[in-house]
């Protein structure tokens, strides 16, 4: 929460009187598809990106009137080293790449896609493959479904 949430906030809060006096600015977060799905393994991830997400749409509603643009980048799995370097429950490193991140898109993928979102003022862009995006929709419209389906995740 003090990383990804409180120093984000206090990040904002610094730069947030600059855009106010100007009349414009842009925020552009990364959060995560877990910001609006939690998953197992990742309980206090989730909730610090849940978390990103409720301040920035209440910054975004607030500060309208100001010019103020506020872009939401909720990347899914994306096939890099994340799973080898994470520390497992004793803090030791995990070393393994775990399945979703092994399929995950592209890093080069990720790199052409989140620009376009930000020079098009999008509010939220999931970048991600269509089972993740499958599952933003799912959690809206079947949510029951969607708990059945992420309680069989097998992430590391």
């Amino acid at each position: 929460m003090d990383i990804n949430y409180l120093r984000t906030v206090a990040l904002t809060k610094a730069v947030l009187l600059h855009f106010m006096e100007n009349k414009k600015g842009h925020f552009v977060v990364s959060t995560s598809i877990v910001g609006k799905i939690g998953t197992p393994l990742r309980s206090s991830y989730a909730a610090s990106k849940h978390a990103l997400h409720g301040f920035f749409d209440s910054l975004r509603a607030e500060h309208h009137q100001d010019h103020i643009a506020v872009t939401l980048v909720c990347p899914g799995f994306v096939n890099t080293n994340v799973s080898i370097n994470a520390l497992a429950a004793n803090g030791t490193p995990q070393e393994t790449l775990d399945e979703a991140t092994k399929n995950g898109i592209q890093p080069a993928r990720f790199a052409k896609l989140m620009p376009k979102a930000i020079q098009n003022k999008r509010e939220e862009i999931y970048i991600a493959g269509a089972k993740e995006k499958l599952g933003v929709y799912a959690k809206r419209f079947y949510p029951k479904l969607l708990a059945t389906m992420i309680r069989k995740l097998r992430v590391t």
